[in-house]
């Protein structure tokens, strides 16, 4: 599998993984001494957002989780990902969760969504997690700890009764998406109209409001990976005040954040936003074969392309013109205090938005090395950084790093590259990472995340989310089994598909 590409955990030493990233991409800065906090690591300085001394520069990227009750109540298996991420040594945790503003904008089953009476539960929640962070950390551990949560609407991605069942609510039709989703491009009924985009921002505000009362420090308005406010950004064939010119593209983001800065004062507001977005991907055709995906390919697509942050007539390259301004509307005329900067979607484009050796149960073989997918976004974050150096920015896609991710963070931290490193996937499988780091402790590096993809795989499956390769809590559950029997099932139909005799 992936012949091409070196497997991380197969390099022995910093200095060896450093030679072969040069190789990949020889501006990528690499530091093979690591240096705990008390000999002044880069990624234990604090930094200044919104007010407030954030103590490190560790960020924990907001989860999709798939593990609450139907009615948005965080369960047990909730509330211990979120002890992991106070345990974590993260100074800054970025939504912990992907937080629906409305119950119908849920992208499974099980996510958390805002209604009334799940306020409290909302409150214990983040409890939890203060309090996981006091007793590993000190008494005084949270006076620099920065929590936010993340609002969310899925629109085309919209699963809010059943996993199997799609139930999108979109900003417009899309050439190659509607296809790919099997949505009537006829469907108008399906598009939001003007009208209810209005009663959707208030859905916002309720949201951002309860937020406020339970005592986060922050709401996301979440703006990327193919969700409802990274879709409107690429409207431009929308009629009305929310399609065309970038102006009308943004309003929805706009005027979600002048709404919340209305109701909700001295609450602060970051948006996460995909930089770029690149066309659907799909495993070749012509390379498929025993049972194996092949290596993506972008599916076919019309020009002008509808996407934002990429050349609409070669939508295969970046073009951060519109993203950068729009960050610099945001820092300036909006007041938002902080980004975190990701890219693609995990529906269509995964190797550009989590890049992974090993592709999740719909995904496809990586067509690159996923390390260029790695290195791809932290140019792209180098960039914005150069154009809005006073905002505080969040970079992604480290985990693909692996027992070097902390070599590459404290170098693009110490060259001012980001100002903070985020993890998703790793903070799965090995939550303390930051604060081992920072402590000058050796790595478990049985722990590290390796790109498995079954933090994917299970949950597009209906099981509960979790590593459950490395983690021994889901390793032990009955729905390890259950997901051992479902890879199996898949590889076989693929054999059978492809002409190859089953297993």
């Amino acid at each position: 599998m992936n012949a091409a590409y070196q497997r991380i955990g197969r390099f022995r030493s910093a200095r060896e993984f450093a030679e072969y990233l040069r190789r990949v991409d020889d501006e990528i800065p690499f530091d093979e001494e690591l240096l705990p906090a008390e000999r002044g690591s880069p990624l234990a300085e604090p930094i200044e957002v919104g007010g407030l001394a954030v103590g490190n520069r560790w960020c924990i990227h907001p989860m999709e989780g798939w593990d609450a009750t139907e009615e948005g109540v965080a369960t047990e298996h909730t509330a211990r990902r979120w002890r992991h991420f106070g345990e974590s040594g993260a100074k800054l945790i970025w939504g912990g969760e992907a937080f629906a503003v409305r119950r119908d904008g849920r992208a499974n089953p099980r996510q958390l969504y805002y209604r009334p009476e799940n306020t409290q539960a909302m409150r214990d929640l983040l409890a939890e997690l203060r309090a996981a962070h006091r007793e590993r950390f000190g008494p005084k551990a949270c006076d620099d700890l920065l929590v936010g949560l993340q609002l969310t609407h899925s629109g085309r991605f919209c699963r809010p009764n059943r996993r199997d069942k799609l139930e999108p609510r979109i900003a417009y039709h899309h050439p190659v998406l509607d296809a790919k989703l099997h949505i009537d491009p006829a469907d108008d009924s399906i598009v939001l109209g003007d009208d209810e985009i209005g009663r959707l921002i208030d859905d916002y505000v309720r949201a951002a409001r309860m937020a406020q009362e339970v005592r986060f420090q922050f709401v996301d308005v979440k703006s990327c990976h193919g969700y409802l406010g990274h879709e409107f950004l690429s409207a431009f064939d929308r009629p009305g005040p929310y399609g065309g010119g970038f102006e009308n593209r943004t309003r929805f983001l706009r005027q979600i954040v002048e709404a919340v800065r209305a109701e909700c004062p001295g609450l602060m507001i970051g948006v996460r936003l995909s930089l770029f977005d690149f066309p659907p991907f799909q495993p070749d055709p012509a390379a498929t074969g025993g049972g194996r995906f092949g290596p993506g390919v972008p599916q076919p697509y019309p020009t002008p392309y509808p996407a934002f942050g990429c050349n609409r007539q070669n939508p295969l390259e970046i073009d951060l013109a519109e993203p950068i301004e729009l960050l610099r509307v945001l820092r300036d005329d909006l007041g938002v205090e902080l980004v975190n900067l990701t890219a693609g979607s995990p529906y269509y484009n995964p190797h550009i938005q989590r890049p992974a050796y090993y592709p999740p149960s719909d995904g496809y073989q990586p067509p690159e090395d996923p390390l260029l997918g790695c290195c791809r976004q932290i140019r792209a974050v180098r960039r914005v950084k150069q154009a809005v150096a006073d905002l505080p920015i969040v970079g992604t896609a480290y985990s693909y790093f692996q027992d070097y991710l902390p070599h590459v963070a404290q170098a693009l931290v110490r060259r001012g590259w980001v100002d903070f490193v985020g993890i998703g996937r790793m903070a799965l499988s090995y939550w303390q990472m930051p604060a081992d780091v920072l402590a000058g402790r050796p790595l478990q590096t049985k722990r590290v995340c390796r790109t498995f993809s079954d933090c994917t795989t299970a949950p597009r499956s209906g099981l509960v989310s979790g590593c459950y390769p490395l983690d021994q809590h889901y390793k032990k559950a009955p729905e390890a089994g259950q997901l051992k029997q479902i890879k199996a099932n898949l590889r076989e139909g693929l054999k059978n598909a492809d002409g190859g005799t089953p297993g």
